[in-house]
C-alpha cells in the first residue's frame, strides 16, 4: 500500500505550481479566491478544471504503481516524484503511461486472436432475397423501422443528417440504403448502435484490404466494376458510400451492388469492422 507520506510527496510534486489560497482567509473569502483564480488561469476556468482533473489522474496512477507496479522500487519512485514536479516531466510521465497502455492493449488483442480458430470471418448478417431483388429492380421500399430508429437519434437530428429527405430509401433487415447525388449511402444498424464515428476509418481499411489484396472472398471472384468507388461515410454520417460514375440507374451496376456487394461482400466487411481484435492494418503501398 502507498503510505500517507507517499501520497503527500506526489501531491506536493503535482500541485507545486498551481495557485494556492493565502492562509487566514475565511471560508467565503477562500471560495471567492478560488473562483477568481479559475477565471485568471491561462486558458480560463475550463483549462483550470482540466488541469486539476489531469493532475489528479496522475496522482491515482502514480499511487497505483507505487502499490503494485514498478514504483515499488524506492529509487524509481523518487525519480517519478521529481519528474511530476515540472510541466515537462508531467508530459513525459503521461506519454509513458499512454505508450504502456497501447502496448498492453495490443498484447491483449494478440492473445485473444491467438485463441481463435483460424479461418475467414463469418458474415455478420444476411439479406432477404426479396430485399435484394427489390433493390436491383430500383423499387425503393421507403422508410421503415430501422430508418425511423436511426433518424430519431439525438446526434442524427443535431447534425441534420436527413434535414433534406433522401430521394429513395431501401430498407433491409440489417439497416437501409439511401440514394442521392449519384451515390448509395449505406447505414448498418449494428454499426450506428455502437457509434458510427468510430468506424469510418475501419470501413475504409477493410475496403482497401479486400480490394487490393483479396484473400479469396467474393470481391476476388467478382472485381469491382469500373466507375464504382468507395468513400467514407463522414459526409452523410453513414457506414460507407458507394459512388457511381455511370449513375444509379445502370442495370449492370445495380445488379453488382445488390447481388454481389450488399448480399455477399458487405456482411463480411461489417464482421471485420466490428471485430475489435482485428487491427486492420493498411495494405503495403496503400
Amino acid at each position: 500500500m502507498a503510505s500517507d507520506l507517499d501520497t503527500v510527496r506526489v501531491l506536493r510534486a503535482l500541485f507545486n505550481d498551481m495557485p494556492r489560497a493565502p492562509e487566514g482567509l475565511s471560508q467565503e473569502e477562500t471560495v471567492a479566491w478560488v473562483r477568481q483564480s479559475m477565471i485568471d488561469y491561462e486558458g480560463g476556468d475550463m483549462a483550470y478544471m482540466l488541469e486539476h482533473v489531469t493532475r489528479n489522474a496522475m496522482l491515482d496512477i502514480a499511487l497505483r504503481l507505487r502499490e503494485d507496479g514498478n514504483l515499488q522500487d524506492d529509487a524509481a519512485f523518487d525519480e517519478t516524484v521529481e519528474m511530476l514536479s515540472t510541466p515537462e516531466g508531467r508530459k513525459t510521465f503521461m506519454d509513458r503511461i499512454i505508450a504502456a497502455q497501447k502496448t498492453v492493449d495490443a498484447t491483449a488483442r494478440l492473445l485473444r486472436r491467438a485463441k481463435r480458430m483460424p479461418g475467414e470471418p463469418e458474415p455478420h448478417f444476411s439479406s432477404l432475397p426479396e430485399e435484394i431483388q427489390r433493390f436491383i429492380d430500383g423499387g425503393p421500399s421507403g422508410p421503415g423501422p430501422l430508418y425511423a430508429e436511426y433518424s430519431a437519434r439525438e446526434d442524427v437530428i443535431e447534425i441534420g443528417v436527413f434535414h433534406a429527405a433522401p430521394a429513395q430509401v431501401h430498407e433491409f433487415s440489417w439497416g437501409f440504403v439511401t440514394e442521392h447525388e449519384q451515390a448509395w449511402h449505406i447505414y448498418v444498424a449494428d454499426v450506428w448502435r455502437r457509434g458510427t464515428v468510430g468506424y469510418f476509418d475501419r470501413f475504409d481499411r477493410v475496403w482497401q484490404r479486400e480490394t487490393t489484396a483479396p484473400r479469396g472472398g467474393p470481391l476476388l471472384a467478382s472485381p469491382v466494376p469500373p466507375g464504382i468507388a468507395m468513400d467514407d461515410g463522414i459526409g452523410s454520417f453513414c457506414s460507407l458510400v458507394l459512388t457511381s460514375e455511370a449513375g444509379l440507374s445502370d442495370p449492370d451496376l445495380r445488379h453488382w451492388v445488390g447481388e454481389v456487394f450488399i448480399q455477399q461482400v458487405l456482411p463480411y466487411m461489417v464482421s471485420q469492422v466490428l471485430d475489435d481484435d482485428d487491427d486492420l492494418p493498411l495494405p503495403t503501398g496503400a
